[in-house]
């Protein structure tokens, strides 16, 4: 089943050379070759005989395009050789040649000195499948099975989640050694995906996984640098109230951060399916942002007293979520409470009641109805 993607890379390299950084089997190949097939050269380093071309032979890649002269070259996985990023960026520059370079970590790209070009490539991301491109989306499916092309829509989304699991574990850790004890790291992940979307508590995590805070630090920032995982900053405007400055961490999928923490179904009334259905609709917001190229932070608001607002877009969206089938006037408690900072513009309840409602400048509405506004263009 092909799917159409919401990004549009043809209309993004128009002006500018890009960076294209995604998880791993979130379909940037996929996508490349939907959309830039008959537009672009592509060089594939995971393809084992290309890979050794270009690494033996750096000068390769500036001969191939002065060769062939194309307008736009693809490199798939450019962390896998970063030093071909000095070629590329004399290509922009001399010859006005536009890049897509697609990447799964930006570990290698971001350490070590490595050339970035200088701004001559603005990055983007590719998420896992969102709602708007899914043309029949099963919600219970999505929380269990996650967004990833080839296990959404697997007849054995669960084996294949396993396996993806196993080949992260395999290619991204053992491969660059980026840790020295995998059991420890494998407690640590486990740990994480349990707290997904929790806010961060470094002793706590610590003492789950019988290691020390500074090596679940570094491990955090592994998850970051190989796309695995993300934080979400706190709000820092409110004034009134004071409010917790520690971020909170996502996995970018589901179905990922569901078999990490080894949870084998979505019952309905679980905890976990409430924990799954915010996860979800930050990994929306997050897709939007990102597509949209909008500026505006998403964050997150909670007070020390107990106020929390789940997610908010710059000072413009408020955004609460409830998992339940019907809301009424007392969850719009954090929405009221962050309402009083004078700041933010729109606030939402967002729940699986079917029944939409106002209550004076609080909107609740049904999750579906509310995708389907923010992805029409409706709310901002």
């Amino acid at each position: 089943m092909e799917i159409a993607r919401y990004i549009n890379l043809p209309q993004l390299l128009q002006k500018k050379s890009f960076f294209l950084f995604g998880p791993r089997a979130t379909g940037k190949s996929t996508c490349v070759g939907q959309q830039l097939a008959r537009r672009a050269a592509v060089i594939d380093l995971l393809d084992s005989e290309t890979f050794f071309k270009f690494s033996n032979d750096f000068k390769r890649l500036e001969a191939t395009v002065l060769h062939n002269r194309p307008r736009l070259v693809v490199i798939d996985e450019i962390q896998k050789l970063p030093q071909l990023l000095n070629d590329v960026h004399r290509l922009i520059e001399r010859h006005g040649t536009h890049f897509l370079l697609t990447g799964s970590s930006t570990r290698k790209l971001r350490r070590g000195g490595v050339n970035l070009l200088a701004g001559r490539a603005w990055e983007a991301q590719l998420f896992p499948l969102t709602y708007h491109e899914l043309p029949q989306f099963d919600l219970l499916r999505y929380l269990y099975c996650g967004g990833l092309p080839a296990v959404y829509l697997s007849a054995t989304p669960a084996e294949e989640l396993r396996a993806y699991v196993s080949t992260y574990m395999r290619q991204e850790i053992q491969e660059e050694a980026l840790v020295r004890r995998l059991p420890s790291f494998t407690r640590f992940l486990q740990t994480m995906a349990l707290s997904n979307g929790e806010i961060l508590n470094y002793a706590k995590i610590a003492n789950d996984c019988q290691t020390a805070p500074s090596t679940v630090a570094s491990y955090v920032q592994i998850l970051a640098d190989t796309l695995l995982a993300t934080t979400l900053p706190p709000w820092g405007l409110a004034k009134k109230r004071k409010a917790v400055r520690t971020a909170k961490l996502y996995f970018f999928d589901t179905g990922v951060a569901r078999t990490l923490a080894g949870i084998r179904s979505m019952e309905r009334n679980a905890s976990f399916y409430g924990k799954s259905f915010e996860h979800f609709m930050w990994m929306e917001l997050r897709a939007w942002l990102s597509y949209t190229r909008r500026e505006e932070e998403l964050s997150f608001w909670r007070t020390r007293h107990g106020y929390e607002v789940n997610f908010l877009v710059g000072s413009e969206l408020a955004i609460a979520i409830k998992a339940s089938k019907q809301v009424n006037s007392r969850d719009l408690k954090g929405l009221r409470a962050l309402a009083e900072e004078g700041i933010c513009q729109k606030f939402y309840l967002v729940s699986h009641d079917t029944l939409d409602k106002k209550y004076e400048q609080f909107h609740a509405l049904h999750w579906r109805t509310f995708l389907d506004q923010l992805w029409e263009g409706k709310l901002l």
